[in-house]
């Protein structure tokens, strides 16, 4: 089984003709540093970061369910980075973020050796605690009922940083300012992709999974920069402009905080 899910996501990872948005486009050489194989997932990893940018496996729905072990291991470093690149529990200690799961361990939960695969370090990004508590588990318990459902569905899960991030720990390890959640058929007949905000100051009581879905074609790395052009009307704009927390000044020429005037 180990030998199969290797080939099977091996294969995925070669091919580009899943959707507008494939794997190839995350998990590369030239956007990652280093690429981890764990065996049931494969990670995009970051030096300068020291985290995380991608994490590519595929959910097979006669296995998420199958024996949900219970008792959790602990997080370990990733042995395959070098040292100086690595993240320890130590950096997420006083930091007020989580150690979030990309490739979630209910997902493998389903032998020893696949759960213990998402316990590395470079499988986690700091996460915001309401995010990875109350949000970002509607989306992992909506890819297991959509494995279930369909059979299997691949997934990305793509991490967004800023150009300047915040950063914690004596490592220095960069907080994201959100995560993607990307779900996708072979065939091309189903595709997802859902975005969640890093921010703790998020209300959790009405939130809904459809409120997190976005164009797959907005998916990337880092944030996209936009002009007023970008939009259709000012509400738009403006929404998109509170959004953000890097300023955007272009979008607001004389600093009142109303983007795109001349769209009003």
């Amino acid at each position: 089984m180990k030998t199969i899910l290797k080939t099977v996501l091996s294969l995925a990872l070669l091919t580009g003709t899943l959707f507008a948005i494939n794997v190839n486009q995350f998990i590369n050489d030239n956007d990652c540093n280093q690429t981890i194989d764990k065996e049931f997932l494969t990670i995009c990893y970051d030096y300068k970061l020291k985290a995380p940018k991608a994490v590519g496996y595929i959910l097979y729905g006669d296995l998420v369910n199958e024996l949900n072990i219970k008792k959790r291991p602990s997080f370990k470093v990733e042995r395959a980075i070098e040292r100086k690149y690595r993240a320890s529990s130590t950096d997420y200690s006083g930091s007020g973020y989580d150690k979030g799961h990309l490739a979630n361990d209910a997902e493998f939960d389903w032998s020893q050796e696949s759960l213990n695969a998402t316990y590395t370090l470079a499988n986690a990004v700091p996460q915001a605690r309401k995010v990875n508590r109350y949000t970002w588990t509607k989306a992992e318990r909506y890819a297991r009922f959509v494995a279930v459902q369909r059979g299997q569905v691949n997934i990305i899960n793509v991490v967004k940083y800023s150009n300047n991030p915040e950063r914690i720990g004596s490592h220095g390890i960069a907080v994201p300012v959100g995560i993607y959640k990307v779900l996708y058929s072979d065939d091309q007949n189903y595709t997802k992709c859902l975005y969640y905000e890093n921010d703790n100051n998020i209300t959790t009581s009405d939130d809904r999974l459809r409120d997190h879905e976005v164009a797959c074609s907005e998916v990337s790395f880092t944030l996209k920069r936009r002009t007023c052009s970008s939009f259709d009307t000012w509400e738009e704009a403006q929404q998109w402009f509170e959004d953000q927390n890097t300023g955007w000044k272009r979008m607001d020429g004389n600093h009142d905080g109303i983007a795109c005037q001349s769209l009003r």
